[in-house]
């Protein structure tokens, strides 16, 4: 946020910028969204919802599992939150008690990390890297000493945007399943997939906390909506924190949701923009020096190793955007370790955004 601060100052004294370090889709949310909003404005008086959001959502969400995953998962499972944001305070509140210890990946999401902290939770970080493609595996979480109470995965992730493989997850999900460490999958990422698609902890666990938003796929950032699927058992506890914490999901942006569910060929259009700008930079960064890359198999991510041209990834990112005008994203806040000598790419700007940065890097006298 500092650097969209900086960012935005540069724009506002005149001087252009190419945005690399925002986590959104540069696009608005899909046509039939945005026309759903507006028959609801003139339409609806827009009060409050049911703290677990409209039914007509949580059934179009119970559907979208069935057929995007072959799974079935009940409505009454699914609680629709103020973005994922809300769906992370939530959780945590809901499952792990003061005191608890939480591992996660390093480098990982910074939020789960503040969140949990601000709630007295213990978070252990899990240093992790491309020998292992930037995610946790029963092996890493071996090597933690005393017993965990929670661990959070997120498959494609930020900032490196790699992903745990089937065979992988099943893995995980049965290390902590066995131990009593209650998982919580961040899937917020699923459908931005170039290879392969994501593959939902929910398909090995009924047990898991599961997290998603509108927020990435379905380009609608601002709208603050996201939804979890909890155990039955949780459901009860989760309405009454919600109800406390949010009263309600924002009225119009879940009118909207439920029409964006039919705008697939559109978003899978946004998709294919975001692979072809992830293949340009990955030809492009290496001749700016940045060869050390991580492998992006979704998110729209490159986390990129520094450490043969800075010490200070936060003063290296400082550089970049006021000598070239290009907006990257220190990695200390993903790693609080070894962030200050990775930076961050994220590639869901416009093309020709993406071709322009990569030649003002490569042209950048460090």
């Amino acid at each position: 946020m500092d650097v969209m601060a900086a960012a935005s100052a540069r724009e506002e004294s005149g001087k252009n910028v190419l945005h690399m370090e925002v986590g959104q889709p540069g696009t608005p949310a899909p046509a039939a969204a945005r026309e759903a909003a507006h028959r609801a404005l003139d339409s609806d008086h827009l009060g409050y919802t049911l703290a677990l959001g409209i039914p007509q959502l949580r059934d179009r969400l119970s559907q979208h599992y069935k057929d995007t995953y072959g799974l079935d998962v009940p409505s009454s499972r699914i609680v629709v939150t103020t973005g994922s944001s809300g769906a992370f305070v939530v959780s945590f509140l809901s499952v792990f008690d003061e005191g608890a210890r939480v591992a996660l990946a390093d480098p990982g999401y910074p939020a789960y990390r503040n969140i949990l902290k601000s709630l007295g939770i213990e978070v252990i970080g899990l240093p992790v890297g491309p020998e292992n493609n930037f995610q946790p595996t029963p092996e890493s979480l071996e090597k933690i000493e005393g017993e965990l109470d929670g661990l959070i995965i997120a498959s494609p992730s930020n900032p490196t945007g790699t992903m745990i493989a089937r065979d992988e997850m099943e893995a995980l999900v049965s290390y902590c399943k066995e131990r009593d460490i209650r998982l919580i999958s961040d899937e917020i990422y699923h459908g931005v997939t170039y290879e392969q698609p994501a593959c939902s902890v929910l398909a090995f666990s009924d047990d898991a906390i599961i997290i998603n938003s509108f927020s990435k796929y379905f380009s609608m950032t601002g709208w603050r909506l996201g939804w979890m699927v909890v155990p039955e058992t949780l459901t009860r506890s989760v309405e009454c924190l919600s109800q406390n914490l949010f009263i309600s999901p924002p009225t119009l942006s879940q009118l909207a949701g439920v029409a964006a569910f039919d705008c697939a060929e559109e978003l899978d259009g946004l998709v294919v923009n975001y692979r072809r700008n992830r293949d340009l930079l990955l030809e492009m960064l290496p001749k700016a020096g940045f060869d050390k890359l991580s492998k992006a198999e979704g998110a729209f991510y490159l986390y990129a190793d520094v450490s043969h041209m800075t010490n200070d990834s936060q003063e290296f990112c400082r550089r970049c955007l006021a000598e070239t005008g290009v907006a990257i994203t220190p990695g200390i806040d993903f790693d609080p370790q070894r962030g200050h000598q990775t930076v961050r790419f994220s590639f869901a700007g416009p093309y020709e955004d993406m071709a322009e940065a990569g030649k003002r890097l490569i042209n950048w006298k460090r």
